[in-house]
């Protein structure tokens, strides 16, 4: 392999909180994303070789806290109940041949607090329970949301 013959796994969310008429009522924009050690080994390297271990992505947490470092195995300060990705697709922003995309929501109702949530990062993980592994995750500028918001995710999972 020439030096210059590198492939790179890149990695983009956004997530927008929602009214209950409808109305946005925040949106991150685009964020960068950092994939875990055990995301490049479990979800990836695994997956590639149909090992036993091998995880997908099923899930997505949201959470209070800072960024998941690279050997982090669940994303800070996860609160409220895990969302099951709805979709998963290949295209997005790059080649249909090289990208992923999942999306999903968190229904109002997703957290039962009667203060709102000032949610900061979201995580994605294998299975839909509290447990399962952290593939990926970061942090997003705090906002504030309440129980009866909901919030949409899109997250883009890309070789370059």
């Amino acid at each position: 392999m020439k030096a210059k013959d590198t492939i790179r796994l890149k990695g983009f969310f956004r997530v927008k909180i929602v009214d209950s008429d409808g109305s946005l009522a925040g949106d991150s924009g685009w964020n960068r994303n950092t994939i875990v050690n055990l995301g490049f080994n479990d979800f990836i390297a695994c997956a590639l070789g149909s090992l036993s271990g091998s995880k997908y992505v099923g899930s997505a947490a949201l959470g209070t806290g800072t960024a998941p470092n690279v050997t982090s195995t669940a994303l800070p300060n996860e609160i409220g109940s895990r969302t099951s990705v709805s979709a998963a697709t290949t295209g997005g922003t790059g080649s249909a041949s090289k990208h992923v995309v999942f999306t999903g929501t968190f229904a109002s109702g997703w957290h039962t607090s009667s203060s709102p949530y000032n949610i900061s990062n979201i995580g994605l993980y294998n299975g839909t329970s509290s447990g399962g592994q952290l593939f990926a995750g970061n942090t997003f500028s705090s906002s504030a949301c309440a129980s009866n918001q909901a919030v949409n995710y899109t997250y883009e999972i890309g070789f370059a």
